[in-house]
């Protein structure tokens, strides 16, 4: 079964402050980065892989050739993007980093 994808604000606001970064030092590369995170979410609508997340009842998904972590959620029609956090930040068990 395919979910459809929902984004919070937050994971709107991380997504698109990442990408600004990234572009600000370099465009190029910021394009490959925003794909392997879009085409990762995509793929978790067919297939949700991951691990159990550090905030309870999500998950989070590595994004392969990347720093970039997707937390999620998941109903039985949905896969709701929470947050997408760079691996580097300081992130406590059981709470959102920091802003």
């Amino acid at each position: 079964m395919i979910r459809r994808v929902e984004w919070s604000d937050d994971a709107v606001d991380d997504f698109e402050q990442s990408m600004g970064f990234i572009a600000r030092d370099s465009e190029g590369n910021a394009r490959p980065v925003s794909s392997r995170i879009l085409d990762a979410i995509d793929l978790l609508a067919e297939i949700q892989t991951g691990r159990q997340g550090r905030v309870a009842g999500t998950y989070e998904k590595m994004i392969q050739n990347t720093p970039y972590i997707v937390a999620y959620r998941v109903t039985e029609r949905a896969i709701f993007v929470l947050r997408i956090i760079h691996g580097s930040r300081d992130w406590p068990e059981g709470e959102w980093p920091a802003e």
